[in-house]
């Protein structure tokens, strides 16, 4: 590894959000690649996408990766209950709804108060991350000069709630479910079945036609697969933090706020970052056309779908060369 890496805790103390409830004691845990210049101005937020930690997002970063460390300096903060930051398996008293607005608040002043940066060169997402890179746009105008959104979208849609809903009702038909997403032990058996239903909406229609679950992923056959690829990761989280995370994706919207007051084209509108938006033409949960009907309201942007039939693995291919290059090539060009 040719470039700096650090990483710390920044606590943000008793966090008031956007509810009107408050996050106590709160921390974000971060880590940051490369070197922040002398302007200030080289910085790449890299929010985390539904469960990732930043060790697990670390892969597309590299002189040859998607991110350039020995260019950009990149700060990944984990998001709220991803097992690191504050979360609902680490919070006793974790609110109920915790929203990507409080996410990027928290980031907000994470970048202000210990690195010193006011302005974001860009903004990178990946799903929820995504969600994370749109309300960076939406919230701070003047300060984000790029934003990337890769299989995401400024609001949850209608068709992607209802996958949200058949896993928060999973969660909840657990024994050990004491209600509002806690519970008396870990729910194994439903950690299981979470991950059954993921690999269903992950990868798409083709990609399983394709058989890419054995010739890509290796695995010998669709029983192994099932278990070694989405029981075995389901089964290592919190239940507690998977369901706190899927109350933050249902309730995304930039628009959600005092500032747009739920319009909204008005927030869109408002977004001055030059917006790349990369759906996957196979994604289950952000559909092209979603992004298509955000597309007029924006006032530079471009619609870029990922040519690829892995569905909503394809904005984090880590398993896809193809896929990768693809978004190497469209990412740099847009940084640049």
């Amino acid at each position: 590894m040719n470039w700096p890496t650090e990483s710390g805790e920044f606590h943000l103390g008793d966090f008031p959000l956007q509810s009107g409830e408050v996050l106590r004691d709160a921390k974000i845990v971060w880590k940051s690649y490369g070197t922040l210049n002398a302007a200030r101005d080289n910085a790449i937020l890299y929010p985390c996408s539904y469960g990732a930690k930043h060790s697990d997002m670390e892969w597309l970063i590299g002189p040859d990766g998607i991110l350039d460390p020995t260019r950009w300096f990149i700060v990944i903060p984990n998001m709220f209950s991803n097992g690191l930051s504050s979360g609902a398996g680490n919070t006793p008293d974790y609110p109920l709804v915790v929203a990507q607005w409080d996410n990027v608040a928290a980031q907000r002043r994470l970048l202000l108060e210990h690195f010193g940066i006011e302005r974001l060169h860009a903004a990178y997402g990946f799903s929820m991350g995504g969600q994370q890179a749109y309300q960076w746009a939406a919230m701070f105008p003047d300060a984000v000069d790029r934003a990337i959104v890769i299989c995401s979208s400024a609001k949850t849609a209608v068709h992607n709630k209802v996958f949200i809903s058949g896993l928060l009702r999973t969660f909840e038909a657990a024994p050990e479910h004491i209600g509002h997403g806690r519970f008396s032990a870990p729910p194994l058996g439903t950690l299981r079945a979470i991950g059954h239903i993921y690999a269903g909406w992950a990868l798409s229609q083709d990609f399983y036609r394709e058989r890419l679950h054995l010739t890509a992923l290796g695995a010998p056959d669709l029983e192994t697969y099932l278990k070694n690829d989405w029981e075995a990761s389901f089964q290592k989280r919190h239940a507690a933090d998977c369901y706190a995370q899927l109350v933050t994706w249902l309730h995304n919207d930039i628009s959600a706020n005092l500032l747009y007051g739920g319009n909204l084209a008005k927030a869109l509108g408002a977004i001055k970052a030059k917006m790349l938006l990369m759906p996957g033409e196979t994604d289950l949960y952000f559909r092209v056309a979603d992004s298509a009907l955000e597309l007029p309201h924006l006032a530079k942007a471009e619609l870029l779908p990922i040519p690829s039939v892995w569905g909503h693995r394809a904005g984090n291919p880590a398993s896809s060369p193809a896929d990768a290059a693809f978004l190497k090539a469209a990412v740099r060009r847009w940084l640049d």
